[in-house]
């Protein structure tokens, strides 16, 4: 079960809560979870004596047992759960003949490992909820904050129009609730207990394996699904896309913040440090590092994704190859997601933001970003087509003359016969031509209230 991230790689591209999520002692752990809560529900169900039970339990600890020669083992038969058990019944053995005869009782190796997964997957929903509240509740106060800073909104790269700066991160707030609430969806919905024996029958069982998978459920709080889903991996995609989304969101607001980082735009910056963002060469460097953290798992994710909706092609009852491809990619992209996300809380929490600087790039195009506003003024007078035509014809004249369009609008008549000298300085006014931003930042706020 261990991860494509080296231990010297691991804290630049995970949070340290998702590391020990996925750390092997914990998913070796997660396994005897269910192998000691299969042993409770069977006795509970009368399917194996209840003295069975605490030697199995107390042989369940990850800590007694060798992973490099369990990891040896595995690569003679084909997973882990194989010999996992065998060292776990040998164990309950020395303790308890006669338990030790069941230990995995009518359970097969996917159904300790899937379940395993599932348990892993709860917790690692849990750590990235916690980094959610903080990275929204940081979004959300610099949006109130900034409702009223003016900054350049860019289309292609380019000066589109003024929009308020808080409109932008209330936008970064509401885009984390919405994986927040797919991943609370996902946590009380799309986990589901893994039970069904040798062919998803429960056939070892006989007429009790209903009645165990109920109790075993309960014992790991996880959903009983209708029947066993072994070849059947929904429920694994529907994580990976869940934690792909949250990836590609923390990407696109680290590109932004990498963005107004730059040099020449400078609007922006994460927080800075002692050691951070530095260069090994040139000391005045101040690098984007947690965008970078964040852009870098937004591009890894969309792969390990990938590998595991390919993985959802299994055949028939029991698979190998395509279930095997899970094991390292799905802890991998819960790593690499939690990455994103720890560096995007940084960024949310420390946001450093120029409001001086965004006002002169706002004025970098000598009013040239205040057009729209200037002709849907005068299309009100003389139609959209004509003012479009005079705005265009301005805006070229103001480039070729490097003046500012509110000069060369005044001396024109034909604007002049519509708006005289204070309509237009007014119409130049960044944060007089925002249409309903400020609603839409109250809209986007209170989305955040909807648990």
């Amino acid at each position: 079960m261990s991860t494509s991230l080296s231990p010297l790689l691991a804290p630049m591209l995970s949070s340290a809560a998702m590391r020990v999520v996925c750390d092997d002692v914990a998913c070796l752990q997660h396994m005897l979870d269910f192998e000691a809560a299969l042993a409770r529900a069977q006795a509970a169900t009368g399917v194996i004596p209840a003295g069975a039970v605490s030697p199995i339990e107390k042989a369940c600890k990850a800590s007694s047992f060798d992973l490099t020669a369990l990891a040896e083992a595995a690569t003679r038969s084909g997973n882990l759960a194989i010999p996992l058990v065998k060292a776990l019944t040998a164990d309950v053995a020395t303790a308890d003949a006669d338990a030790a005869r069941y230990v995995h009782w009518g359970a097969t190796s996917q159904d300790v490992i899937d379940t395993a997964t599932m348990l892993s997957l709860r917790a690692a929903i849990d750590a990235l909820l916690a980094d959610l509240d903080r990275a929204i509740i940081g979004f959300a106060r610099l949006a109130r904050q900034h409702r009223d800073t003016a900054v350049v909104a860019r289309t292609w790269l380019q000066h589109a129009l003024p929009m308020p700066f808080g409109l932008k991160l209330a936008e970064y707030a509401a885009a984390l609730h919405r994986s927040r609430t797919r991943l609370r969806r996902l946590r009380s919905e799309g986990l589901a207990l893994q039970f069904g024996g040798a062919a998803g029958t429960l056939a070892a069982l006989g007429d009790k394996g209903l009645l165990v998978a109920e109790r075993l459920a309960q014992e790991l709080r996880l959903p009983l699904p209708d029947a066993p889903w072994h070849t059947h991996r929904d429920r694994i995609a529907e994580a990976a896309s869940v934690f792909a989304i949250l990836a590609g969101t923390c990407g696109k607001i680290a590109r932004d913040i990498q963005l107004m980082m730059q040099t020449d735009v400078a609007e922006a910056f994460e927080p800075s440090g002692e050691g951070r963002g530095g260069s090994s060469t040139m000391p005045h460097k101040r690098n984007p590092v947690a965008a970078a953290t964040a852009l870098a798992a937004a591009t890894m994710a969309p792969g390990l994704a990938a590998t595991i909706f390919a993985a959802q092609v299994q055949d028939h009852e029991r698979s190998a190859g395509p279930w095997h491809a899970e094991w390292p990619t799905l802890p991998t992209l819960q790593l690499v997601t939690s990455g994103a996300l720890a560096a995007i809380v940084d960024i949310a929490e420390g946001l450093e933001v120029d409001a001086a600087r965004m006002r002169v790039n706002l004025d970098a195009t000598h009013g040239l970003i205040m057009a729209e506003a200037v002709m849907m003024a005068l299309a009100e007078k003389i139609g959209k087509s004509e003012a479009h035509h005079l705005l265009e014809a301005a805006s070229k004249q103001a480039i070729t003359e490097k003046t500012h369009l509110r000069d060369v609008l005044t001396k024109d008549p034909k604007v002049a016969a519509h708006l005289d000298a204070a309509r237009l300085t007014k119409l130049f006014e960044p944060m007089a031509y925002q249409g309903a931003s400020q609603t839409l930042i109250d809209r986007l706020l209170a989305s955040l209230d909807n648990k």
